[in-house]
């Protein structure tokens, strides 16, 4: 354990600034370094924890009139983004009269789930939500 005024010495003499790592610490932890380079690593660092944390947000669109199969296929590309830990939007279009018809809309969206879920454990950050274009959920990997 050095006492402060000599680490600063040493700091200034070879040039260092003298950084405080930990604030909680009594007496506080310092390190000799260049105070730049810290906050960039610590910068880096933080965007990291950022990037892991939320995943970024890939849409899968289906459509009013789309078939069991296709409704397989969008469901195992959704689970492709699940894995690689992306948050997915589900949306489903709906165009002219179809909007009349959102019951038949929210079983098909309610079907995908349903084909998705067996395949990966899923979380529903938004419930199926009815917009003016159609409907839409967002649904995350537990």
């Amino acid at each position: 354990m050095v006492p402060f005024e000599q680490a600063l010495e040493l700091a200034k003499e070879r040039g260092y600034d003298l950084i405080q790592v930990t604030e909680r610490l009594e007496p506080p932890v310092c390190k000799l370094g260049e105070y730049g380079k810290y906050l960039y690593q610590q910068g880096k660092k933080a965007k990291d924890v950022k990037k892991q944390d939320s995943g970024e947000l890939k849409e899968v669109r289906l459509t009013y009139a789309m078939s069991d199969h296709d409704l397989e296929t969008r469901a195992r590309q959704a689970e492709k983004f699940l894995q690689k830990g992306n948050r997915v939007r589900v949306t489903l279009r709906l165009k002219g009269r179809q909007n009349a018809l959102e019951g038949y809309a929210r079983e098909k969206m309610n079907k995908f789930l349903t084909v998705l879920q067996n395949s990966v454990e899923l979380k529903t950050e938004r419930e199926i939500k009815k917009e003016p274009r159609g409907l839409s959920t967002i649904v995350t990997k537990k």
